[in-house]
């Protein structure tokens, strides 16, 4: 899509600062204390993008097949992996539409994807059907009235970045994507984007997590 296309080339820098490099680990750590992950798993990875979370967890020893909109980010997350001799297979492919058989996957995981797309329930409903039983499903997302998500609705973002398509939910919301099949929910990254970056560090992670909400939320479901 290209509207992720343009951003493609700059998107993993995003991971080399201090700031990037943080948020990145604690929303792993999330995710993965979550999910259970094990090896020889057969993963979904939707909305992939350059294959950040896809080559994290093929290292676990997952077979993992990774789908997004972008074929320039497809394109990066091809040299990355066998940059690093993983392999992945990556398809240009919509939530809304998987050409997946039922019962595909032993997981589902998707960051920060969810906050592009409309009818969130209706694209959960699709991982739920692929998913194998008793298979989870992670999603991680950008957490609606937190500081980050503030941010990113402020006037510069919305003009200038991919975040204008961007809808950002709060947790009560996510969990009425599906509440039956939900089994639970956490959050992470409570450290405020304008902070300075000596203050990107677990210690100050774990004191503003007594006193403010997160800015990333994770929600697990199981089928």
């Amino acid at each position: 899509m290209a509207i992720f296309d343009k951003s493609a080339s700059d998107y993993d820098a995003w991971y080399t600062d201090k700031k990037g490099s943080f948020v990145d680990k604690v929303e792993t750590e999330l995710a993965f204390n979550m999910m259970e992950i094990k090896k020889g798993m057969k993963i979904l990875d939707v909305g992939c993008g350059t294959g950040n979370f896809s080559v994290k967890l093929a290292k676990k020893g997952c077979s993992v097949t990774g789908i997004d909109v972008s074929d320039e980010m497809l394109s990066i997350a091809r040299k990355k992996a066998s940059d690093l001799n993983l392999d992945i297979e990556l398809m240009n492919m919509n939530v809304n539409n998987l050409s997946f058989d039922d019962n595909t996957f032993d997981g589902i995981i998707s960051m920060t994807a969810f906050e592009f797309i409309e009818d969130a329930p209706k694209a959960l409903k699709e991982l739920l059907r692929v998913v194998k039983k008793g298979g989870q499903v992670l999603i991680g997302t950008i957490a609606g009235e937190s500081s980050w998500s503030e941010l990113y609705l402020s006037e510069p973002f919305r003009e200038n970045t991919v975040f204008k398509y961007a809808k950002f939910r709060t947790v009560e919301e996510i969990k009425d994507w599906n509440r039956e099949k939900l089994v639970d929910t956490g959050e992470c990254l409570f450290v405020a984007p304008l902070a300075e970056d000596c203050d990107y560090n677990d210690e100050t992670e774990k004191n503003l997590s007594k006193t403010t909400n997160g800015g990333f939320i994770c929600a697990l479901w199981e089928k």
